[in-house]
């Protein structure tokens, strides 16, 4: 349950995934906090720069929430022999559509998966982390089954779920392969956030290519209520070793998030930027 607001007060909590990646993905979102509206950051546990990351969020207050991972070649939070089927040969799956096809095949464990995410969980408060939200690396958590172990986990530890929420645009049915990913993504999250608090999500599918343009459209657009923007924020990294030959609009996204003509309008409409712990009263 959200906490008490304002009548007609908007509230915005904007999320930047990926954090404890890369250094240089880190830095980015470090600095979209520090000078721009970034409320929110989703770790990668096992990432090679989590530790630091952790504790870099830690000093400048940034709130950090766990993004559940069975992708991008990350090695497992939980002992690698316990978990075979999510972490084959000691790494996850390289990209989503590896795991939907094991998911679909029925070669993925769910109690493996249920040990991993709890491991990662546990992993993220060993390394100073306050975890005040739960979401999915690759939206991968709204799959059936996963999203169910996904909701017991964030019962048992009092804690919000970020669920993908977005409509198709025009833009999206442009681009078949893209808008069927969507559609299919949109359909598994509204089954799997049936009963369950969240955020209504704008900005979802654009994360990754958020233009300073697409970024003031969204926020000239909302309403009052509670809402969320995820993002992907950083300083171009000229490599990735865990997933070669990825890219986002990191810096663009970056430049967007920090941009003065954005924080005006933040500032004009009165948008209460907040966190899924100040929202939740999560800690």
């Amino acid at each position: 349950m959200t906490s008490a607001r304002h009548e007609g007060a908007i509230r915005l909590v904007v999320n930047a995934d990926d954090l404890g990646l890369h250094p240089s993905i880190d830095a980015g979102i470090l600095r979209a906090h520090r000078q721009g509206i970034v409320t929110s950051t989703s770790v990668l546990v096992t990432g090679r720069s989590a530790a630091a990351a952790i504790a870099q969020a830690k000093a400048q207050d940034l709130p950090v929430g766990i993004h559940l991972s069975l992708t991008t070649n990350l090695p497992p939070a939980a002992e690698a022999s316990r978990v075979t089927s999510v972490a084959p040969g000691g790494k996850f799956r390289a990209r989503w559509p590896q795991v939907l096809t094991a998911w679909a095949a029925g070669r993925i464990r769910l109690a493996e998966v249920e040990a991993e995410f709890r491991a990662q969980i546990a992993l993220a408060r060993k390394l100073g982390a306050r975890p005040d939200h739960l979401d999915g690396h690759q939206h991968l958590h709204v799959l059936p089954g996963l999203a169910g172990i996904v909701r017991a986990i964030a019962a048992d530890e009092k804690l919000p779920v970020r669920w993908p929420v977005a409509h198709l645009s025009r833009e999206w049915l442009r681009q078949p392969a893209a808008a069927a990913k969507t559609a299919a993504i949109a359909l598994c999250s509204r089954l799997a956030r049936m009963g369950a608090a969240g955020l209504p999500g704008l900005g979802t599918f654009e994360a990754g290519a958020l233009s300073e343009d697409r970024l003031l459209s969204i926020l000239s657009k909302l309403r009052p209520g509670d809402w969320e923007i995820g993002c992907h924020p950083g300083q171009t990294a000229d490599d990735v070793p865990e997933q070669p030959g990825w890219s986002y609009g990191w810096e663009e996204e970056l430049a967007a998030l920090c941009s003065r003509r954005v924080r005006d309008v933040t500032n004009q409409r009165g948008i209460q930027l907040t966190s899924y712990g100040e929202l939740w009263g999560a800690c």
